[in-house]
């Protein structure tokens, strides 16, 4: 029986080997019909499916199995960034700037993962939708800020309503207390302090003033009867006289405070409080 030499797939030569080697060789799977072989003696080269002692077991060699194609993965971070890309219309731009980072993150791990990843397409689309967003951020702002600053002047107004109607409510009880007499006016806040939950009742949120009272009292009430005096009299209105300020109209302030320079906040002799325009006030009830 011949003996064969063989050139591997490394180029290099083995043999001389035997047929039966070289069969189980081909079960193996180490050798191919292609392998080029030589009958030991001689100087011809050929194909292993050539040599007619070799072509059965070419024939009958079992392919190795071959193992089963794995899918390939979305990238859970590619989705995520179209997510947050999208919440970026009710976060005004804020999951935006994430929904950005994770979408170029998973564009480069997709580019990286030679096919075990996929979801690039998504990836690149929540980084497109996110950059959008983000460049609607200052849109955002530019239309929300307005908004911001209404509702701050609303509240500032509103407390500037109550601060108002707890002065006068103070101011009641001190004439409860008092024989039905109002308080002087020049000693007015030091008079009704104790009846005040708190000094800082005593200031207009919305004036920017650094004295300890952002109000006035009306000075012809000064001790007067609670009885005698028409209920629609102003009682306290806003100044920038400071600390128990006490006069009439030449005290109150030129400029409205409130509602972009709209509305003044006056306290009446009844304990009511009211918002009034420019307008109203010039036709204000001072004397009692």
């Amino acid at each position: 029986m011949a003996n064969y030499k063989v050139i591997g797939s490394d180029l290099k030569q083995y043999g001389p080997v035997s047929a039966e080697d070289l069969r189980q060789w081909i079960v193996e799977g180490r050798l191919s019909a292609q392998t080029k072989v030589q009958i030991e003696g001689t100087d011809e080269w050929k194909l292993l499916a050539e040599v007619p002692e070799l072509e059965e077991a070419l024939r009958n060699r079992v392919p190795p199995p071959t193992a089963p194609a794995v899918p390939a993965k979305t990238s859970g971070m590619a989705v995520t960034s179209l997510v947050l890309g999208v919440l970026g219309v009710f976060t005004c731009g804020i999951t935006a700037l994430f929904g950005l980072i994770f979408g170029i993150i998973a564009l480069v791990k997709v580019s990286n993962s030679r096919g075990a990843l996929r979801g690039g397409g998504i990836a690149l689309a929540g980084v497109i939708v996110s950059g959008i967003f983000l460049f609607m951020i200052p849109i955002y702002a530019a239309l929300l800020l307005p908004a911001l600053s209404a509702a701050k002047q609303k509240a500032q107004e509103i407390n500037c309503v109550n601060n108002e109607k707890q002065l006068a409510f103070a101011v009641r009880m001190y004439s409860s207390d008092h024989n039905g007499q109002f308080p002087p006016a020049a000693t007015w806040c030091d008079a009704i302090k104790t009846s005040v939950a708190r000094e800082t009742l005593f200031k207009c949120p919305a004036a920017n003033s650094s004295s300890r009272c952002d109000y006035a009292f009306n000075a012809k009430l000064d001790g007067m009867d609670e009885n005698k005096i028409d209920p629609q009299t102003v009682m306290i209105f806003e100044s920038d006289a400071g600390w128990n300020a006490g006069g009439g109209r030449e005290l109150m302030i030129s400029r409205a405070r409130h509602e972009r320079g709209r509305v003044f906040v006056v306290a009446f002799a009844d304990g009511s409080v009211h918002e009034l325009s420019e307008f109203q006030i010039g036709t204000l009830r001072w004397d009692p």
